[in-house]
């Protein structure tokens, strides 16, 4: 497993006798989410992977908010895979495919989300580029941007700086506590994520405002 990976069911939260795991961050952010993903998804059709899924509760949510797409889960940590599988057969929801193993830091995964269903439109990363080396970012990015069909989108959410400032003292307590824990973490600057995008050949569209000092960055494929 990759040492970037943080396990989920180590922070106070429950688990079921099934294997699914609860975030309470999950509680705290989705309807926000998807706030978000509404106004770029609705009415619209294909297939979405998120990055990083963790425990599984987010993309359920997603399959309820937007049946007509297909939802591809991912992650690296095999707690993690077992909590999404038991959501998604909790959940019942046939838009929900088996959860893969993708390792972002190979910027090649964007063959393997390509895979997942033809060319993508959408995907959708909360909560990692900040706990994870820069070059899991650049793989991110870079794979999105191969697997993205033209108009599709990737959703990054999270704490972000902005200008070269962080917008909140406890995101700048955060980003410190983050280099204390792994000198290679860090809250990432808006400029440096869109830099990397841009590279991809995708166009940062929102920057949209999100509880708790975080945002929702939307890029979409030129």
């Amino acid at each position: 497993m990759a040492e970037y990976v943080v396990e989920f069911g180590k922070d106070g939260g429950s688990r079921e006798t099934d294997g699914r795991l609860d975030a309470p961050a999950f509680h705290r952010n989705h309807q926000a989410i998807c706030g978000v993903l509404e106004r770029y998804l609705t009415g619209k059709s294909g297939d979405a992977v998120e990055i990083g899924s963790g425990t599984g509760q987010h993309v359920v949510e997603f399959a309820r908010r937007f049946p007509q797409l297909i939802w591809w889960p991912s992650d690296l940590n095999d707690n993690h895979l077992t909590s999404i599988e038991a959501w998604r057969a909790h959940s019942q929801l046939a838009n929900i495919r088996p959860p893969r193993r993708i390792d972002v830091s190979d910027p090649a995964w964007g063959e393997a989300g390509r895979d997942a269903g033809g060319e993508l439109l959408a995907v959708f990363c909360a909560n990692v580029v900040h706990i994870a080396p820069w070059p899991v970012a650049e793989g991110l990015v870079a794979g999105a941007g191969r697997c993205l069909r033209e108009g599709g989108l990737l959703f990054l959410y999270g704490p972000f700086q902005r200008d070269g400032r962080h917008t909140s003292q406890s995101n700048e307590a955060f980003d410190a506590h983050l280099h204390r824990s792994n000198p290679e973490w860090g809250v990432r600057d808006v400029a440096a994520v869109r830099e990397l995008a841009e590279c991809a050949g995708l166009s940062l569209v929102e920057i949209a405002d999100m509880p708790a000092n975080n945002f929702t960055l939307v890029f979409a494929r030129d």
